[in-house]
């Protein structure tokens, strides 16, 4: 059955009589024209309104949408009771559409729609119907108002608003899980017939999804889908209206589902057993191999923590989960010692760190492995005894002492033999050496705790057979004290007297510091080393005393200055004293004991000027000083050079202007069409290399004549320069570009060639070789260059 034929026992269906019938749908009702349908209103004016009912009415009209004939489709009739068929009323239609789509038959009152009209477009439309006298164009019907219903066909199938949908569901879930709904639209008018009415149906991805046909939700219809088998599927999705009868359209969407990972996978190492190799010299946190287990899964389900649970080498090595690469990486802990133990073995479990407990009967979520590390020897540095050490020593020993021992030996088991020796960057002072033989550690040079109070030292001990194996050790000494050292002054003391003081003034008090250090603490004991009729001694048992005047008043014109000597000791073994002289100057004081003044010459100086008059001078006569400088400067400055330094100094000289020249446009410094053309007249300038003292009026010289040769005019030029009263008294060169016009050749310069008569002929440079050819050519062109 075509598409044409179905139309058309739709139409039939659709057009039955009750509804394509307008003279039984839309027929007058038979009620008298005069009938009043409304009861009585009384006016203003006390007149009786009466309404009469209209003559003519009906409901509304229905069009099938997609008319696919050649002939306007026809919608329906209006007819008036008025209408007697004489043609004298006039139908009017006016709304949506009127005139464009929808025209009426002015006479008859037929409807016919112009084009075929689409319901998705617009449902309905609502017109207005008027019935006129054709000759007084008055309305014989009051105007009435009509809809024009479009009626659905299915003309649309359902459409998906993605053409890819994408969507996820975790692998292992059970049957019926949801995954997406995809929902599809239908333009038809849902609530005509089952055009709108869309059912869903899986064209691909069976027997693994299912999808509701009322919803469009999709559903796992498979159990335990493994990720790890397969992860991406593609389902197709119908959707079709009609309710899914035949004869319904239809649209389809993909969906592109892919499962997700759950932690259904236990790690697995790959290998029982795995070895490992590492030298013994290998330091602590070196990494000496890595063991990985296989986990299927993926993201943190995939993650896993390494750890070590048994063995005998769970003290020497350590394991570390490196999270990037999902490795255990295992590192030394302790160092090694070939000769003590040379196999190690391990046992290493890897667990995942996120453990779904929906999978639990999966597990267990974790695995082991034994791994064994080998031990390699090496040619280790000898080993010291200690890691350091400590020798305190007297700083009164002699030289040669020994003052500790170290030890070491080499632990291979070679046992090769240690030579021992100092680090000389330690002992700069060379102060101490050492035995090659034992490590004895002995004083070379005299020992000073006052200089140095430790020594900070680093032994070397290195293998004979094999010196690049060597190993170092901290050693540090410390210097013992020993009282070896007389306590002296603290400072200097300025001690003075007065003239006026009375017996037992104190004028100073003093104290003394010793460079030793005894365990008890400084002492010190202060007294005078012979007895003093003017001064004494009083020691305050505290480390100072205090020097007291013992007589009455002193004369600084007898004696200006006293010596007094002070003898300190300390209380150490063996103790030690010396001999320190305050000097004590005699001063005129006031009467509250503050010094005036202390030498004696100074009464009999005559009063002067002060110390601010005397900066004053001294400043005035710096400033006249510079004042001459600069005048003497200025003036030099102004004074005029002579070009020539003494007239005596007949030598060649050379003077530099620094005066660029103008170029041929500078007609001041010479002119240089005079020395081309020696028949020009001459108009003498004043030179510019000299400054004449005085100016001689330029003297006109004959020109040679035209025919005189270059050695004439080179002879004139002398003599004229010889007799020239301005020009310097020493060699000077002078340039005169004078080529002459004797020569038979004459010039093969083209710059004057424009200037002659005649026209040249060049022919005879081909005549001379080769050499010439480029040049004839050049010249040989004449007439064409002209003519051109």
């Amino acid at each position: 059955m075509t598409i044409y034929q179905f139309l058309l026992l739709f139409l039939l269906w659709v057009c039955l009589p009750r509804f394509c019938s307008p003279e039984i749908m839309f027929r007058r009702t038979p009620v008298p024209q005069k009938r009043i349908l409304g009861a009585r209103v009384p006016r203003s004016d006390g007149k009786i309104l009466h309404r009469q009912k209209r003559g003519w009415m009906w409901n509304q009209f229905f069009l099938l949408e997609e008319y696919t004939g050649s002939d306007y489709q026809y919608v329906g009739k209006l007819h008036s009771d008025q209408d007697k068929g004489d043609g004298s009323l006039k139908y009017i239609l006016s709304g949506d559409g009127a005139g464009t789509l929808f025209i009426i038959d002015e006479k008859t009152g037929d409807i016919h729609a112009t084009r075929r009209i689409d319901r998705e477009e617009k449902a309905f439309y609502t017109l207005r119907a008027q019935a006129i006298n054709r000759r007084t164009l008055r309305p014989v019907e009051p105007e009435s108002e009509f809809v024009i219903k479009i009626h659905d066909i299915n003309d649309n199938e359902p459409t998906f608003p993605e053409e890819i949908y994408t969507a996820s569901v975790p692998e292992m879930s059970v049957v019926g899980t949801s995954v997406v709904q995809v929902t599809a639209t239908d333009a038809d008018d849902p609530s005509y017939g089952n055009s709108a009415r869309v059912i869903y149906s899986i064209l691909q991805g069976q027997p693994y999804f299912s999808v509701e046909p009322e919803t469009g939700i999709i559903r796992t219809a498979l159990p335990n889908m493994n990720r790890e088998n397969r992860e991406q599927y593609q389902v197709v999705i119908q959707a079709k209206d009609m309710g899914g009868q035949m004869g319904g359209l239809s649209g389809t969407t993909t969906v592109n589902i892919t499962l997700t990972d759950v932690n259904d996978n236990p790690p697995r190492f790959p290998q029982n057993t795995i070895h490992l190799r590492v030298l013994e010299s290998s330091p602590v946190g070196t990494a000496i191999g890595s063991v990985k287990a296989t986990d299927a899964d993926t993201g943190k389900n995939a993650e896993v923590e390494y750890r070590i649970i048994d063995g005998d080498g769970t003290d020497m090595f350590d394991i570390i989960t490196e999270k990037d690469t999902q490795e255990g990486i295992i590192t030394v802990k302790k160092p090694l010692d070939y000769e003590s133990r040379r196999l190690y073995t391990l046992k290493v479990e890897a667990e995942n760190t996120h453990v779904d407990p929906r999978f639990y009967y999966l597990g267990p979520f974790k695995d082991t492995t034994i791994v064994k590390i080998s031990i390699e020897d090496v040619d280790e540095p000898p080993v010291f005894s200690r890691s350091s050490y400590l020798f305190e020593v007297h700083e009164d020993i002699e030289v040669g002492t020994i003052i500790g021992t170290v030890m070491a030996r080499d632990p291979d088991s070679t046992s090769s033999p240690v030579r021992f020796s100092l680090d000389r960057h330690t002992d700069l002072d060379r102060i101490f050496n050492i035995h090659s033989g034992n490590g004895s550690l002995y004083t070379s040079k005299p020992l000073d705790r006052e200089l140095s109070q430790w020594h900070n030292l680093t032994v070397i001990a290195a293998e004979i057979n094999n010196p690049k194996e060597m190993t170092r050790v901290a050693v540090f000494v410390r210097i013992l004290d020993v009282n070896d050292n007389a306590p002296q002054f603290a400072v200097f003391y300025d001690t003075f007297v007065c003239e006026n003081a009375r017996p037992g003034q104190l004028i100073q008090t003093i104290s003394a510091v010793d460079k030793d250090d005894p365990l008890g603490g400084q002492k010190f004991f202060f007294s005078l080393a012979a007895v003093n009729p003017n001064f004494t001694v009083q020691d305050n048992e505290d480390n100072t005393a205090r020097i007291l005047t013992r007589k009455n008043g002193f004369n600084r014109h007898e004696i200006s200055t006293y010596l007094l000597p002070v003898v300190i000791s300390d209380n150490d073994y063996p103790i030690q004293s010396s001999t320190g002289t305050l000097t004590i100057r005699v001063c005129a004081c006031d009467n509250q004991g503050n010094m005036q003044s202390c030498s004696a010459e100074a009464l009999l100086l005559p009063a002067g000027l002060s110390t601010g008059a005397l900066i004053a001078i001294l400043l005035c006569i710096i400033i006249l000083l510079v004042i001459v400088v600069l005048f003497a400067a200025l003036k030099r400055q102004r004074k005029k050079e002579p070009l020539i330094l003494s007239k005596e100094d007949i030598r060649d000289n050379i003077v530099s202007y620094n005066d660029e020249g103008g170029g041929e446009e500078d007609t001041q410094a010479f002119d240089i069409g005079t020395l081309r053309n020696p028949a020009a007249i001459e108009e003498k300038k004043l030179r510019r290399d000299i400054i004449p003292e005085t100016l001689f009026i330029p003297r006109r010289t004959p020109t040679a004549p035209d025919n005189a040769d270059v050695r004439d005019f080179i002879n004139e030029r002398l003599k004229e320069h010889d007799l020239d009263p301005t020009a310097p008294p020493y060699d000077s060169l002078a340039t005169y570009a004078y080529e002459g016009n004797d020569s038979i050749a004459e010039s093969l310069s083209s710059l004057e060639s424009g200037t002659t008569d005649g026209d040249q002929n060049y022919d005879y440079l081909r005549e001379w070789g080769p050499r010439f050819n480029k040049l004839a050519e050049m010249y040989g062109g004449g007439e064409s260059d002209k003519d051109a």
